[in-house]
């Protein structure tokens, strides 16, 4: 499931963690990290809180450490003294060298005046930004969730309402082909002996036309079990959870009846239907490769 969090944690010496975190979809947990040298010895505690807050998606966590704004450091001769002595030393044995400007010095100050930052505290503020910004990344994925679950509802819905179609079809099926084996069985009479045959032929021999034709179509049993899929995931959808594994056998099972509908067909409308129903179960199939 697609997702974005990040969140921003101050240091007590002024410097800031900033986490990010980006999910797309994926069948398997696939974290990737790009962290600062500050950040590196806390990979493997994010690690894991990511992997106890996350099942599937591929998800990229950045972060960015931005060390404080020192303020300019005033000139302290005590502090400068070793430098400006080495300077001097050195000039002496090479004239030619370029003098120490203000800003060289004042670099060399201020550097030897930074503030300590304690590794205890960038580990704490590291995970505190991690959980702030994977609850963020949680709550997006649970707002795509429920728009996957209308989704999911519609196409459900929708596959229902061409199950139905196809249970009133079927009967209206065998009638019209009793219709067409009547009149080719009496025209084929008249063609060989010029004579009708009698009612009581005919209607024996329709009937076990009407009979073999029906058991032929007959897509109940599919039907049945195409009704029952539907009814499981519905009540998985509303139970909510980790479903991605079993919606996705379902989903299967949903293909292998409409399969077994469209191999049974021998009426255009249900054909039709079967290929309705393939296209809205592959559009689940592609929506439940994204859920959590």
């Amino acid at each position: 499931m697609t997702g974005y969090g990040q969140k921003s944690v101050q240091l007590s010496t002024g410097a800031k963690i900033h986490i990010e975190l980006r999910s797309v979809n994926s069948r398997f947990l696939d974290i990737a990290f790009r962290l600062p040298e500050e950040l590196r010895s806390s990979e493997a505690a994010m690690r894991q809180a990511l992997t106890q807050g996350l099942r599937r998606g591929k998800i990229d966590c950045r972060a960015v450490f931005e060390a404080p704004q020192a303020a300019p450091a005033l000139p302290d001769a005590a502090a400068a003294a070793p430098l400006l002595a080495a300077e001097s030393a050195l000039r002496a044995i090479a004239p030619h060298l370029t003098p120490l400007s203000v800003g060289e010095v004042l670099r060399f100050i201020g550097s030897a005046q930074e503030a300590h930052i304690d590794a205890a505290e960038i580990a704490v503020a590291a995970n505190t930004a991690l959980e702030q910004a994977l609850a963020v990344l949680i709550q997006a994925r649970a707002l795509e969730g429920d728009r996957l679950r209308a989704l999911l509802l519609d196409r459900i819905g929708q596959i229902a309402l061409h199950a139905a179609r196809a249970r009133d079809i079927v009967p209206l099926a065998v009638e019209r082909q009793q219709a067409r084996f009547t009149a080719r069985w009496e025209e084929a009479l008249r063609a060989l002996t010029g004579v009708e045959t009698s009612a009581d032929t005919l209607n024996d021999r329709r009937l076990q036309e009407a009979a073999s034709f029906a058991i032929r179509i007959d897509v109940a049993e599919e039907l049945d079990r195409l009704q029952a899929h539907l009814q499981t995931l519905r009540a998985l959808l509303a139970q909510g959870g980790e479903l991605g594994k079993r919606l996705d056998f379902l989903i299967q099972e949903l293909h292998r009846e409409a399969n077994t509908l469209g191999a049974k067909s021998a009426a255009l409308e249900l054909s039709e239907i079967s290929l309705e129903l393939k296209v809205l179960i592959e559009q689940m199939r592609e929506q439940v490769q994204n859920i959590e």
